[in-house]
């Protein structure tokens, strides 16, 4: 007797296209299709070092190690500097790679309410769907994630840092908001510029007190540019109001930013 799964998927997908869906069969991708083409076994390596420590995308971790090589291989003088730490996982990815270049000199200046939770947002402080700063927390409470799960801990991200065998010495750990702790901590020069507090307030006093520090040549990274209304609006006033033009490169589907300072 002749099958009839051949005739019944032809008849079913011809109804379902005029829907707009089809039938096809399902195969597991494999794990080597997770990561795009041009990534090496170091990238690979690197992902999977800092996933677990990270809610950016393996895109932006990427384009943070050709950062690091790239400022390296410059020359530039300079610390790395990244506002909003989280649990350490784009810190622990410029501590990877700049051992692995021999360049463990350079210091990180790391700034993160850390223990005290994320600060409050203002009017402006929405998502790219309008919803308000306060309603995420609410959704991640509803989701079962607790104060535990959502905040940093100091402790956990020092140890994390520590455990790579970077110098201690290098690693500045700033707890408190930056509207209080910059410019009071930082250092003279900038040479990489990782700014991720999502906020107005927070983004337009970073760039304000450290984007004059970033050499030129140096690397200016926004993670919320195209996530956060509060982030975005920050960004532009700030270039805008100083007359700088500078290309801000999308580097992937959450609209994360990437520049060079002239």
């Amino acid at each position: 007797m002749p099958s009839l799964a051949l005739p019944l998927k032809i008849a079913a997908n011809t109804l379902l296209r005029k829907m707009g869906y089809e039938i096809r069969k399902f195969s597991a991708p494999e794990i080597r299709d997770f990561f795009p083409i041009d990534f090496d076994d170091w990238d690979k390596d690197l992902w999977t070092a800092v996933a677990p420590h990270t809610m950016t995308s393996l895109e932006r971790i990427y384009s943070l190690r050709r950062a690091v090589e790239y400022v390296t291989a410059a020359g530039l003088p300079g610390a790395f500097v990244e506002c909003g730490v989280w649990k350490g996982g784009s810190s622990l990815a410029m501590t990877l790679c700049l051992q692995r270049l021999h360049a463990d000199k350079r210091e990180l200046f790391l700034y993160d309410t850390f223990d005290d939770g994320w600060p409050a947002g203002d009017e402006i402080d929405v998502t790219a769907d309008g919803v308000p700063a306060h309603q995420l927390w609410l959704d991640a409470l509803e989701r079962g994630e607790t104060a535990d799960t959502l905040f940093a801990k100091y402790d956990n991200v020092r140890d994390l840092l520590w455990s790579t065998g970077y110098p201690r010495e290098q690693l500045h750990f700033i707890k408190g908001k930056v509207e209080d702790t910059i410019p009071g901590t930082i250092p003279e020069q900038i040479a990489l510029l990782r700014l991720d507090t999502d906020w107005y307030s927070s983004t337009k006093h970073e760039l304000e007190h450290l984007y004059p520090r970033l050499v030129s040549g140096g690397v200016l990274m926004i993670d919320d540019y195209a996530s956060f209304a509060g982030a975005r609006k920050a960004t532009d006033e700030y270039f805008e109001t100083k007359g700088i033009t500078i290309l801000l490169h999308r580097v992937d589907d959450k609209g994360y930013r990437i520049g060079i300072k002239p």
